[in-house]
């Protein structure tokens, strides 16, 4: 699907056309935004989009639940990753729009289902964003030695963020790529590491380090099979934000080819840096030893009696944490845009500035996080926790609507109602359905896991809230098409 095709099929309601939206020619993508990410540049935010804080920091808990079968989790949790994406890429190339989620779930769902998913999507972002500042601060502490306060930290990190993102899209893009460069090689340099040190034999590990400690202590499942699907909450949560590729599609140079490309490497991506970096890992060093809260690649790099290991990690999990913080500045900016287009948002979202970049969203947007500053300045030891629960549920949100959105649009479009998708999914609709009950099994183990039901409680208030907001719009704007269902 071409540009101009986009912006043929781009109806929004009549009356929100905001000012500020004009586009150099060329550049463009129909909703005023610049196609500044080329190829490179998108391959690199889908691989980081899978590599965050959940497999640096949260493994550690998760092995200690779940022995070598975390393994098994990663693999299964993979695929139904890779069905999601493939759900989104065939709806991209039928209407690559950024925004998307919402976009999809206001056409093939109804309006109110857009608004929820636009909304939420956004306060993902920005409970995220606390989150990764959040962490940032406190991994400085590794080398200040709480010399300098944590908020000072997190309002620097906040504030660099912000200004990268107003710059262009292209600094940003240029800043994710580095980023994600870093995290990518560090987990290839852990894995050769473990190969040498299995195939060799050097380091302190070499004496106990063998393949077969993934079967010897307790076997493949020491904690049985209730403990490894007890890990399928952190595990799901290790993934969030890999749909984040998506949101860039308004602009990527080349959508048609950058996106589907990007979004076919989720496999390998998976097989490397989670799969196979837990293999390495665990033969190296005996599952039992690994301790909630405490990186995986740090107990490795200790076993091994490298000692510069701990600052490489420490050096690494920052990156980690800024990546997803830019991230969130990224995503949320364009989703208050794409609410307030469609006439599901106050207009002055609209705004953009002379290189492209929504002004007032992003704005917005990082204020909230500045939230993060202040839990810093209030309490440090237990900002982290305040903020992270929520994280999980909001973001799977937007993955079961573009499962929705897909089922809807492949019936649709098998009916000859609609364009065939270039780029269908293989196996759907059933493999969509697959991911859908495999979500909402996740669900009811985070019903079931007391560490994280708090999450589920905050879900039916935020839907409360989302519901009289929706119904306060509707009747103040009567007759606006933002809120009457597409045919």
């Amino acid at each position: 699907m071409t540009s101009a095709q986009v912006d043929k099929h781009d109806d929004r309601p009549a009356g929100n056309e905001a000012a500020g939206t004009a586009q150099a020619p060329g550049e463009g993508s129909g909703e005023g935004y610049q196609r500044g990410l080329g190829a490179r540049q998108i391959q690199m935010i889908a691989i980081g989009g899978a590599i965050g804080t959940g497999l640096f920091l949260g493994a550690g808990k998760a092995i200690s639940k779940a022995g070598p079968s975390l393994i098994l989790a990663y693999a299964i949790a993979g695929l139904v990753i890779f069905f999601i994406m493939r759900a989104l890429g065939e709806l991209l190339m039928y209407r690559p729009v950024s925004g998307s989620f919402s976009e999809y779930a206001r056409e093939f769902v109804g309006p109110f289902w857009g608004f929820v998913t636009g909304w939420t999507y956004w306060l993902f972002w920005v409970v995220t964003g606390i989150t990764e500042v959040t962490a940032a601060a406190q991994y400085m502490s590794f080398w200040t030695h709480n010399s300098v306060p944590q908020w000072l930290y997190a309002l620097v990190f906040t504030l660099i963020l912000y200004a990268v993102n107003l710059i262009s899209v292209k600094l940003f893009g240029e800043l994710e790529f580095w980023f994600s460069m870093v995290k990518v090689t560090a987990i290839v340099g852990m894995i050769l590491i473990c190969a040498g040190i299995l195939t060799v034999g050097f380091s302190d590990a070499a004496d106990t380090a063998t393949v077969a400690n993934l079967w010897n202590d307790r076997g493949f499942f020491p904690k049985g099979i209730g403990g490894t699907l007890m890990t399928l909450q952190i595990v799901m949560f290790a993934f969030l934000a890999v749909e984040l590729v998506g949101v860039t599609a308004g602009e990527s140079k080349d959508p048609e080819k950058t996106l589907p490309k990007a979004i076919n490497t989720v496999p390998w991506r998976i097989a490397v840096f989670y799969i196979g970096a837990l293999i390495m890992i665990l033969s190296v060093v005996p599952w039992h030893e690994f301790q909630p809260g405490v990186s995986p690649f740090v107990a490795a790099f200790e076993k091994m009696g490298l000692g510069v290991g701990a600052a490489i990690v420490n050096f690494v999990v920052l990156t980690a944490a800024l990546s997803s913080c830019n991230s969130g500045m990224y995503s949320t900016g364009r989703m208050l845009r794409d609410l307030a287009l469609n006439g599901q948002g106050p207009k002055v979202f609209t705004k953009l500035t002379k290189s492209g970049t929504p002004l007032v969203g992003t704005t917005v947007s990082a204020a909230l996080m500045l939230v993060g500053v202040w839990i810093n300045y209030v309490a440090p030891g237990k900002a982290f926790d305040y903020v992270v629960s929520f994280a999980t549920i909001s973001g799977m949100w937007a993955w079961i609507m573009i499962l929705v959105c897909q089922i809807r649009y492949r019936r649709q479009a098998d009916a000859g109602a609609l364009p065939q998708s270039s780029f269908r999914a293989p196996g759907a609709p059933y493999t969509s359905w697959f991911a859908l009950i495999f979500i909402f099994m996740v669900i009811v183990m985070m019903g079931i896991d007391k560490d994280s039901r708090v999450s589920l409680y905050c879900a039916p208030l935020w839907g409360l809230i989302l519901g009289v907001s929706y119904l306060v719009l509707k009747a103040k704007n009567p007759g606006n098409k933002a809120f009457e269902k597409r045919n």
